[in-house]
């Protein structure tokens, strides 16, 4: 499945992304919200992803790198999340929030940064239903791809399998078409690709490009 991110969409046409999102049938819309604080970068709020929902009904995927997220939850919900992931270090009791976020009826994920060790999934895979491997440092898209993260998904894929769980594996963070394949094969059953959508000549062909590679 591929995800595109929107923080590389042209917002001076953000109707015209947005269009080529649907028209290639996407299968996520994903969302960074930035604080400046968790990472060093600012996007957007909830007023904005709520004007993102009235151009299109694909589910929208978002990540929160913030701090305190549990503080904006119920905000993104209603802005029309369909998703939330957030880091374990950004908020002081992970499983209140994911049971917060859970509790709107909506999926919850975690996060993993490229340094941070896999063993939160000890105590948390049983309540979440995503990973989200990053294979760049948060905060900035157009990164390029950690080359240790492949391995990082294999691990986790066993974990998954081990646990007999259903938890999905998201990565993102410097996804183009020439690794796509690698990563997916490694276990991924979601792709992020930001730069490599919109920043060719033209993302609707493009993100048909990803789906056909990760059939």
């Amino acid at each position: 499945m591929i995800s595109p991110s929107i923080l590389s969409c042209d917002f001076t046409n953000v109707k015209k992304d947005f269009d080529a999102m649907n028209e290639a049938k996407a299968d996520f819309v994903h969302i960074d919200i930035m604080d400046g604080n968790y990472v060093p970068n600012i996007s957007f709020g909830p007023s904005i992803v709520s004007q993102f929902r009235k151009l299109t009904d694909i589910d929208f995927d978002v990540h929160l790198m913030i701090n305190e997220p549990e503080k904006y939850i119920e905000d993104f919900v209603k802005a029309g999340a369909n998703i939330i992931t957030i880091h374990p270090d950004s908020t002081l009791h992970l499983n209140r929030t994911i049971n917060l976020i859970k509790s709107f009826g909506i999926k919850a994920g975690i996060a993993i940064n490229p340094a941070q060790e896999l063993s939160i999934l000890d105590y948390t895979l049983e309540d979440i239903d995503l990973v989200l491997i990053m294979s760049v440092n948060p905060g900035f898209g157009g990164q390029s791809f950690i080359e240790s993260s492949t391995r990082k998904v294999e691990d986790v894929k066993k974990i998954i399998n081990n646990a007999k769980s259903k938890c999905l594996i998201e990565v993102d963070g410097g996804i183009k078409l020439n690794n796509a394949l690698k990563v997916y094969n490694a276990g991924a059953d979601i792709l992020v690709a930001g730069s490599a959508i919109f920043g060719s000549e033209n993302p609707k062909k493009t993100i048909i490009k990803f789906k056909e590679l990760l059939k």
